[in-house]
């Protein structure tokens, strides 16, 4: 076979291989993408009212009696299980009764876990390829939480920097004239609680708090006249029980009105949630702690300074708080004895009212109340008891957790 032959029959081979492949890559995306079938969605739940309506979505959720469903057309809507006739939901649901006394993922198995199927009395929970389980009355149904909200609550733990709720507070005063003044107040309030709902024991809780005054006034010819307070505390909650727990915490105290330079406490204790409503909670507190007190140095003449002193006291305490229809209520009040010096003793009261504005946004009033009986000597004489009344804008801190 001579040379130009072969050269024939392979461009005539090569081209017709070419233009194969490039049909092949062409078509192949083509053929991938009809092999893939698109992912069927779930058959919706159905919910029946017992009015006759029915709606057919998503089961939300049910707490405390209320039903939360979900429709495209009408958003969440929350029934109450009175109004219920029948629910059918097509995916798994977590069932929390009032016979299931959970302590954390240590009876984590002994939640109904399965499809439900309920009318307005008896609520039936079958768990995927396993026997139906007994029948719930819907009166015992405190809780039904869907299958991921029970695993990041019961099987994963949040790490330190997620899980925090609570409020951040900011106002300010200037005034211009023959007096300048200026005054800053702020606060910062965190809670972290774990697990981060209601249906579950509180395993273990951090809270962090900060507040603060800062100002001066300032006149041609006149010494400048400064204020400043502001107090600091943070506490760990170890929960023994659902209503119990042990407690450590700190707190340090800065009050130049009263001649207190820093005060610092350090302790342990115990407390008990007296109060646990979805609205409103009561904490009662008691601690055996060290506390230092150290006083700023008097500026007037002839007047000796008061010498820093270490107290072995407690902190008795109560916090309270109270989310209303229109607004938001916060309360704390501690008195702090000192047992080597019965004179050396404190206390203070904090009340904040929040009005909600716009979203996260609220405007809040607020007063912080010091008393300190064993002021530091000076002229004129140091008043035992110091008032701060703030105004601020309020923005809520809410954890996605």
């Amino acid at each position: 076979m001579n040379t130009s032959l072969l050269r024939s029959l392979f461009f005539l081979f090569g081209r017709r291989f070419s233009l194969l492949f490039s049909v092949f890559l062409a078509t192949a995306p083509l053929l991938a993408v009809a092999q893939v079938k698109p992912a069927a969605n779930p058959a919706p739940d159905v919910l029946v009212l017992k009015n006759g309506d029915t709606l057919h979505g998503k089961l939300v959720n049910e707490i405390g009696g209320k039903v939360t469903f979900h429709t495209d057309e009408l958003g969440d809507l929350s029934v109450a299980w009175s109004n219920v006739k029948e629910l059918h939901t097509t995916q798994p649901f977590a069932v929390l009764n009032k016979t299931v006394k959970l302590r954390g993922k240590k009876n984590a198995g002994s939640i109904p876990v399965g499809t439900l199927d309920a009318t307005s009395q008896i609520l039936a929970v079958r768990p995927a390829n396993a026997v139906p389980l007994p029948p719930i009355p819907v009166a015992d149904a405190q809780y039904i939480v869907d299958q991921k909200t029970l695993d990041t609550q019961v099987y994963h733990q949040p790490n330190f920097f997620t899980g925090w709720n609570g409020a951040a507070t900011a106002g300010a005063t200037i005034v211009e004239a023959t007096q300048n003044q200026f005054t800053a107040s702020g606060s910062v309030g965190l809670v972290r609680a774990v697990p981060s709902v209601t249906w579950l024991t509180t395993r273990n809780r951090t809270s962090i708090d900060f507040s603060g005054s800062f100002g001066k006034i300032t006149e041609p010819g006149v010494p400048t006249v400064k204020t400043a307070i502001f107090h600091a505390d943070a506490e760990r909650d170890e929960f023994i029980s659902s209503r119990f727990f042990a407690l450590a915490q700190t707190a340090f105290d800065h009050n130049f009105a009263q001649g207190l330079a820093l005060q610092s406490a350090y302790g342990g204790g115990a407390g008990w949630e007296a109060m646990k409503k979805p609205k409103q909670q009561l904490d009662l507190k008691a601690t055996v702690q060290y506390e230092s007190q150290q006083f700023l140095t008097p500026t007037t003449a002839g007047v000796p300074p008061t010498p820093s002193q270490n107290l072995i006291g407690s902190t008795f305490s109560a916090s309270y708080i109270a989310h209303l229809k229109l607004l938001t209520l916060t309360q704390g009040l501690a008195f702090i004895p000192a047992f080597n010096n019965e004179h050396d003793y404190s206390a203070n009261e904090t009340d904040t009212v929040a009005f909600p504005a716009y979203k996260n946004l609220s405007f809040s009033v607020g007063t912080l109340d010091s008393y300190l009986n064993d002021p530091p000597l000076s002229v004129p004489p140091t008043k035992r008891n110091s008032f701060q009344f703030t105004m601020g804008i309020t923005y809520a801190i809410k954890s996605k957790y």
